[in-house]
């Protein structure tokens, strides 16, 4: 029916679909306190700055899972 090597991409790509879908809820509610903590504060060069590094954070994952889902179309291409 299906190859032992078919049936262990499969579990992984179940398994790495699960983690980048649960992970990212952690992280932004962690984003979300140190933002609203640095904005009630004042200063506003230190919010600016961690708001972009909040948001160069968050386009890494999705920067990573539009080359993992590049790859896979290439190879069912070729």
């Amino acid at each position: 029916m299906y190859s032992r090597n078919t049936i262990k991409v499969r579990y992984t790509v179940l398994l790495l679909t699960l983690v980048f879908l649960l992970v990212p809820e952690l992280a932004e509610a962690q984003c979300a306190m140190c933002r609203a903590v640095l904005e009630s504060e004042g200063s506003e060069a230190a919010a600016k700055g961690i708001n972009n590094g909040i948001v160069y954070l968050m386009a890494v994952p999705y920067l990573l899972v539009a080359g993992l889902f590049f790859f896979i179309y290439r190879k069912m291409k070729s």
